[in-house]
């Protein structure tokens, strides 16, 4: 923590945009510190006791699915079981928790490399969401599941509030992983076709197979958008060919 102390100085700002105080702050400052900072330290430090977010961002992702199960479950409509998974990856995917960082301006507090900070990746979908995951981490290590709850409600009740749903077919992965399994009794499988652009302008193609066979091919900024795109693509042609069985 030692080679950013101007951070400490924003961390309340953040707090008050959390709606939660830290009793043990460096629990927020390791959610907000990328593996590129590694870089800034010298080669005689201790590089193992240095915090990095990747392992919050581990814990927060199961803590962010509980919350938003929990609160998906006390609304008055009764989904069933897919329903509810469809609704809660679309609730939580990548895509979904980069705005919500962008709302509370999360890239401005990150701790990035030297070379990470030029390359402009604090705007990436990718960075931007594993961080937020990483903060909810955060707060359950620092106070248990209830206070992360709280600030997941305060930075997403209004979205699970409102009617779902528009949601239940938005992730198309879940839905063809499903329509797959029962009608062609395989699974999907995703190919990452191309990579191209600068760091912080990435795109990906995805290639969708079941069975050796293409049935979709996406493209996004992130690896997650374009197999979205591709599993759209490949619902699109099932529905289209009536779910022709092959023999």
């Amino acid at each position: 923590m030692r080679k950013y102390p101007q951070v400490f100085e924003r961390l309340p700002e953040l707090e008050q945009k959390l709606g939660y105080k830290f009793s043990r702050i460096e629990h927020l400052y390791e959610s907000l510190t990328h593996r590129s900072s590694l870089q800034e330290f010298e080669s005689g430090d201790d590089l193992t006791s240095l915090p990095w977010n990747e392992r919050l961002e581990f814990l927060g992702d199961s803590v962010l699915g509980l919350s938003v199960s929990k609160k998906l479950m006390t609304k008055k409509e009764c989904f069933a079981e897919g329903e509810l998974s469809r609704i809660r990856a679309a609730v939580v995917n990548e895509e979904a928790l980069a705005v919500i960082a962008r709302e509370i301006n999360l890239g401005h507090y990150l701790i990035l490399g030297k070379g990470a900070r030029a390359s402009g990746i604090k705007h990436l979908d990718s960075i931007l969401a594993d961080a937020l995951e990483a903060i909810i981490g955060a707060v359950f290590i620092d106070s248990g599941f209830d206070k992360a709850d709280e600030v997941v409600q305060k930075l997403m009740g209004e979205r699970l509030a409102s009617d779902v749903h528009h949601l239940i077919q938005t992730d198309f992965k879940t839905a063809l992983q499903e329509l797959s399994q029962e009608k062609l009794k395989n699974t999907p499988e995703y190919i990452l076709v191309k990579e191209s652009g600068l760091a912080h302008k990435k795109k990906f193609e995805v290639s969708v197979r079941i069975d050796g066979v293409e049935y979709g091919t996406g493209s996004g900024t992130s690896k997650k958008r374009a197999s979205q795109e591709a599993a759209r693509a490949a619902m699109e042609h099932l529905l289209q060919n009536n779910l022709r069985e092959r023999t």
